[in-house]
């Protein structure tokens, strides 16, 4: 089966930006690189530069509708900033599974581990979550995947019901159940993150506890726990869908913002959530509060 590869270049401020979108598009591998032949010296130690013009490819599944992925990265990003994208077909090789060949066990937090299925690990008290991550967003290698899966390690989820809207994976929500949660909703958008979500739930033996539902699905009710882990655009404008959500003393998880957007986000959600210092991980910020 072929597979289909897309390729954007974008100055190096909106290059983590186009990364996370990739990803929340279902790319199975993202590479940064140089666009202009631009030279690199040695940074210095815990940098992490960038070229001036980077260009972020992105490799999908071949049954990934051009048209519709092409529309997708047009309504996240400005004309200027997609208008050269390029699509191309990739003859078939093990993409996926080359990826998870380099897929090493990771930890969050004190003892909440990742682990590619198969793996296990020599710490008695951990948490251990078996994830493939298949065609969906979120094995926990991105910071604000990490940032959450951070948090959900040190906060007692015990007998609390969560939704994760926009699930990818199901990574979080699957991690809340294994930190103690009652019940989980995951809610999504695209068939393949429900697909690979209730996939990585059977895995982890947390099925029956937890919910997949369609964007379109979704009725509206108020939970302990919200968890959203996607762009702040998206964050911003489905504020008062995601506030609703949040009963009056729950927990309200926000993620997939930078940390020149954190403000902006804040304001959105305010009066009804009052926010903690925000937390910060390469540029990205994880933003945590409760529900007045």
């Amino acid at each position: 089966m072929p597979w289909l590869q897309a390729h954007l270049e974008v100055e190096k401020s909106r290059a983590p930006l186009v990364e996370l979108l990739f990803e929340q598009l279902g790319a199975l591998s993202i590479t940064l690189e140089d666009a202009r032949d631009e030279p690199m010296l040695e940074p210095p130690p815990g940098a992490m530069p960038l070229w001036r013009d980077t260009r972020v490819t992105g490799l999908f599944e071949g049954a990934t509708d051009a048209d519709h992925l092409r529309a997708r990265i047009d309504a996240a990003l400005n004309l200027e900033n997609s208008r050269n994208l390029s699509l191309e077909i990739l003859e078939d090789q093990a993409w996926e599974r080359a990826w998870l060949d380099h897929f090493q066990p990771m930890r969050f937090g004190r003892k909440l581990w990742i682990c590619p299925t198969g793996r296990e690990i020599d710490q008695p008290d951990a948490t251990i979550i078996h994830l493939d991550p298949g065609l969906a967003f979120g094995t926990g290698t991105h910071p604000t995947t990490a940032l959450c899966l951070e948090w959900i390690d040190g906060t007692d989820l015990q007998d609390k019901s969560v939704i994760d809207f926009g699930c990818g994976s199901g990574i979080l929500a699957i991690a809340a159940l294994k930190r103690g949660a009652r019940q989980a909703i995951a809610v999504d958008h695209d068939p393949q993150a429900l697909v690979a979500t209730r996939s990585n739930a059977r895995r982890n033996g947390v099925s029956e506890r937890l919910t997949t539902l369609a964007a379109d699905e979704f009725h509206p009710q108020e939970t302990d726990v919200v968890l959203a882990n996607i762009l702040a655009n998206v964050l911003i404008d489905l504020s008062a869908l995601i506030r609703s959500l949040v009963s009056p003393g729950g927990q309200l998880l926000l993620s997939g913002v930078l940390q020149d957007q954190a403000d902006q986000v804040i304001q959105a959600y305010a009066p009804d959530i009052g926010f903690e210092p925000p937390a910060v991980l390469e540029g990205w910020v994880r933003l945590q509060g409760l529900r007045a």
